[in-house]
């Protein structure tokens, strides 16, 4: 197992039985593409697809935009009687996934040569060698990643599959096989239209798709957002989980002291290098994931109130917005608490290293190398702590306040 030295350096000859990073971001890319979005679009050699892609995007967030202005505006027409004001809980959470859904994809768009720069340097730092791979156990990594990108894909497809084809597929039932004679044109979001957008098949098909693909781009921007900070993450902590077993394998031999030095030198080299990814991360994800967990807060609280409030049919596709919901949370804190955990293990593992053997020229270094890693990497929100599980429990925390204040009101009128 080789480390760092002077310089880190890592082998360009890629075996074909190795994980490529390419390899880790495929899920994040190809769903990005599906709505517009080509990460890599400066390796494009086609520019002309990469235009039509561009066209594609721009469009989808036009029409996807005009739909939440239509849900803003059912919102508000709601909350001017009581009697309609179940209407406004039962869209507010779809607007908070809309809005953060924009946001999201606002801040890809805003960070996106720092996103290509961070993506650049995790791919040059990737091992290429199996024996490389072996070292930075890396398919540990990557199991644990495959299965979260796996879990986190099916619910967030399955919520906005559930809400745009479940009107649809009732009506077609309805009509077809139970034997009623009108067709039932609802939509699975509450939107307000300056039209009639029920007034005959053709408008309503029109409108009926233009929502649905209005609501897989909202979906795949939710996602893909959080898929590529997963992959991002893990690529990290793979690192500091590296640095950590190449300063507890070190023999520290006594009459070795440059090689000792020089060792220490590629290892802070190495460490600081870590710490910076870690700040183009905060740069790019920290405002939209300020607004994530604001409106996360929210949206547990609607949905909850919901499932507790209405029919069996309801209940079911709102369970599924929850889970959905709850599992985006506890992915962002489960990854933001592994962060701080991995970078703090680069300071014990320093210490635990038998320095007493070295020089004092080595041991300071140490020192410095073990006070900087008490200040661990992490995923800062402004005006939020560093997110870890505790964040998780204040989320949960809060929005169960919410959500007592929300059927406390609700049942003394």
């Amino acid at each position: 197992k080789s480390c760092p030295k002077n310089k880190y350096k890592m082998e360009k000859a890629v075996d074909n039985s190795v994980r490529t990073f390419m390899d880790m971001m495929r899920v994040p890319v190809l769903f990005y593409r599906t709505i517009g979005e080509d990460i890599y679009a400066y390796r494009s050699t086609n520019p002309l697809k990469s235009l039509l892609l561009k066209i594609y995007l721009y469009a989808g967030f036009i029409n996807f935009n005009l739909l939440v202005i239509g849900e803003l505006v059912f919102f508000y027409k709601s909350l001017q009687d009581f009697e309609t004001i179940r209407l406004a809980i039962a869209v507010a959470p779809c607007i908070g996934f809309s809005l953060v859904s924009d946001f999201k994809q606002a801040a890809m768009m805003t960070g996106k040569e720092s996103l290509i720069m961070l993506l650049e340097d995790l791919e040059d730092m990737h091992p290429k060698t199996q024996q490389k791979q072996k070292a930075y156990k890396l398919l540990d990594f990557e199991k644990t990643m495959k299965r979260v990108i796996n879990i986190f894909t099916f619910l967030c497809l399955a919520y906005t599959t559930t809400f745009s084809f479940y009107p649809a597929i009732k009506a077609t039932v309805k009509f077809n096989f139970l034997g009623y004679d009108t067709f039932d044109r609802n939509f699975g979001f509450l939107i307000w239209f300056p039209f009639d957008a029920t007034s005959n098949n053709l408008i309503y098909w029109i409108t009926y798709w233009d929502i649905a693909h209005g609501a897989y781009l909202a979906g795949i921007a939710f996602l893909c957002a959080d898929l590529l900070l997963v992959v991002v993450i893990t690529q990290i902590c793979m690192h500091f989980s590296y640095i950590s077993l190449c300063l507890e394998e070190h023999p520290c031999k006594s009459d070795k002291d440059r090689e000792n030095i020089e060792f220490l030198v590629g290892i802070i080299r190495y460490h600081d290098k870590c710490l910076k990814l870690c700040e183009r991360v905060n740069d790019i994800y920290s405002i939209s994931l300020l607004l994530n967990f604001l409106m996360a807060s929210m949206q547990i609280c609607f949905i909850a109130f919901q499932v507790t409030e209405s029919t069996v049919e309801v209940i079911i596709i709102y369970c599924i917005f929850l889970m959905t919901s709850l599992v985006q949370v506890f992915l962002v804190c489960y990854y933001g608490d592994m962060l701080i955990a991995t970078s703090l293990k680069v300071g014990d593992a320093a210490y635990n290293q038998k320095w007493f053997q070295c020089s004092k020229s080595y041991c300071s270094m140490l020192k410095l190398l073990i006070l900087r890693s008490q200040k661990p990497a992490s995923i800062r929100p402004p005006t939020l702590p560093p997110i870890s599980l505790v964040t998780y429990m204040k989320v949960i925390s809060m929005s169960y306040q919410f959500f007592a204040l929300l059927r406390t009101t609700y049942s003394d009128n």
